[in-house]
């Protein structure tokens, strides 16, 4: 029973630091070939957006607007596979506790 509390804290310890990890790592989605970036924390908190200053056109704004929108999908969709890499491999963790219902 010792051994599986200790490989519990052990496990609990890893996906606590996966959390840190990913609150801190940043990615970049970006649109129209790099006309509008979008940085966001893992945690899909947004940092920034940069938008090159030649695609701005005040007679098509709509443009714009979808560039910013897929540079956030964009974004989004590489924050997720940051969690998915950093957090994949601890989700398999509690199959080896032995544990009914967990992994």
């Amino acid at each position: 029973m010792q051994m599986i509390l200790q490989q519990a804290q052990k496990m609990q310890e890893q996906l606590l630091a996966a959390q840190a990890e990913l609150a801190s790592a940043e990615v970049i989605g970006q649109a129209g070939n790099g006309l509008v970036q979008v940085t966001m924390t893992a945690a899909q908190e947004v940092r920034s957006v940069r938008i090159d200053p030649k695609i701005v056109d005040a007679d098509d704004v709509e443009t714009l607007q979808d560039l910013i929108v897929g540079a956030l999908h964009d974004a989004a969709q590489a924050a997720q596979d940051l969690q998915a890499e950093k957090m994949g491999p601890l989700a398999g963790l509690g199959g080896d506790l032995g544990l009914p219902g967990i992994g």
